[in-house]
């Protein structure tokens, strides 16, 4: 006990631990906020609504949301890597990246507006699908929002998207005070977009330099888009397979069962950012431990497995049980056939938390093609899975794709290659043997 007292007043006396736990300490704070604000007013838009055209909204953010990879271009990791390396060169890969983030997302609009005419979608559906779409523009000021992760200063960024969280929550409210039509709501996407890029303007302004001396290289371009190719083809399959089904829901049954069932996956999905807090604050002890032994590294990891399984039960249990409750309070009657959805979808956050644990794992033992692999076959087996049990059993068959894809890709998978293989049998223990009591700290 009292090495891990010394080992905790040596961290909090460390200036570069002090630095990056109030980095963290303001992203998770922010992610904390914006998830039960926005989880809220989400509730209240549906209810005002009703289901086919929360459905209809709903839909559009979705079809948008699968080709949202063309506009980022996977370019945010990498960005952040080169302004780390190499500060001096600020301005043209701010520049550059701004540049090349613009020209994704008017390649993502093209490309949209060349996929809609294969849907059945009415006039009203592809407006609403255009609109959202537009705001994409404006993601490339999040450039800004790289600079400030390079230099371990977050805390700037958050502010504007505090301020962006509020107005956008506030233009929710108003929008349904004064019962606006539908299409007003597909135009708070863009004012989000226009918010955040005026805000991360003002902050970068006020704290760091000045936009317009931003330069655009050709070289860097080339630089950045060779990096960032594998990134583009992860993102689009990761992208189809959050959003895939809710599309495939509309083309298959209609906008009101899509309304339903995003009621329930809105509600199952908020949880999801517990297992990114915890293996972002775990997961560098447990790097720490593989430069003492191997032994060590494993018994940490093993614990971060347990303690994945065992707090998504924990949130699983009595949310399957509560469903009808859960749905009655915070949406209505008219959202009850939710219910059945949620208490199957909810079951699928065991296997993604325990998939952004092994995902961490991965990443550190340099195994980033296999991640890809199995994220590309849960896709394959979601889509699959979706077009038969959706025929037979609606939205209720959604789900248990979901259910379904989540576990085999995030835990069935690795039983498939000997590197893997050592975490499958990891995975399995943890549903059987926790031991997640033991600290991190030794």
């Amino acid at each position: 006990m009292q090495s891990i007292v010394n080992t905790v007043e040596k961290l909090k006396n460390h200036q570069g631990f002090r630095k990056y736990f109030a980095n963290t300490s303001w992203l998770m704070a922010e992610r904390i906020l914006r998830m039960v604000v926005a989880l809220f007013v989400s509730v209240y838009v549906a209810r005002y609504l009703g289901p086919e055209r929360f459905g209809l909204l709903s839909y559009a953010n979705s079809f948008v949301s699968l080709f949202v990879a063309l506009a980022t271009l996977g370019l945010d990791g990498i960005v952040v890597r080169e302004l780390v390396k190499s500060p001096e060169r600020r301005n043209e890969l701010l520049g550059t990246a701004f540049g090349l983030k613009i020209i994704g997302a008017v390649l993502m609009w093209l490309v949209i507006l060349t996929a809609i005419p294969l849907t059945g979608n009415d006039t009203q559906t592809n407006t609403l699908i255009a609109i959202i779409a537009f705001a994409a523009i404006f993601q490339a000021f999040n450039v800004i929002d790289f600079n400030y992760q390079a230099e371990v200063k977050s805390k700037y960024v958050v502010h504007a998207q505090l301020v962006q969280l509020v107005i956008s929550s506030i233009a929710k409210l108003v929008l349904i005070f004064i019962q606006t039509p539908l299409i007003w709501f597909a135009w708070v996407y863009c004012l989000d977009a226009v918010v955040l890029a005026v805000g991360l303007a003002i902050v970068y302004l006020h704290n760091s330099g000045q936009i317009w001396i931003w330069q655009w290289r050709w070289q860097v371009a080339r630089e950045l888009l060779r990096d960032s190719w594998p990134l583009i083809l992860s993102g689009m399959v990761i992208s189809i397979y959050m959003k895939i089904d809710q599309v495939m829901i509309k083309e298959m049954l209609n906008a009101e069962q899509v309304g339903l069932y995003a009621a329930a996956v809105r509600l199952s999905e908020a949880w999801y950012f517990i297992p990114m807090a915890i293996s972002t604050s775990l997961f560098p002890a447990i790097i720490s431990a593989k430069k003492q032994s191997e032994e060590l590294y494993y018994q940490r990891l093993q614990k971060l497995y347990d303690l994945m399984v065992w707090v998504a039960i924990a949130i699983a249990l009595p949310t399957t049980f509560l469903t009808p409750l859960i749905i009655s309070l915070l949406y209505g009657n008219e959202f009850m056939d939710a219910a059945n959805v949620l208490s199957i979808h909810i079951w699928a956050g065991i296997f993604v938390f325990l998939g952004v644990a092994s995902g961490k794992w991965l990443v550190s033992e340099n195994l980033l093609i296999i991640s890809f692999y199995r994220t590309f076959v849960g896709v394959i087996i979601n889509i699959f899975l979706n077009i038969v049990l959706i025929k037979y059993y609606g939205i209720y068959g959604a789900a248990i794709a979901t259910l379904v894809s989540q576990m085999f890709a995030a835990y069935l998978f690795h039983l498939l290659y000997i590197k893997t293989r050592k975490t499958f049998w990891m995975q399995t223990k943890a549903f059987i043997f926790p031991k997640f009591t033991k600290n991190y700290v030794q």
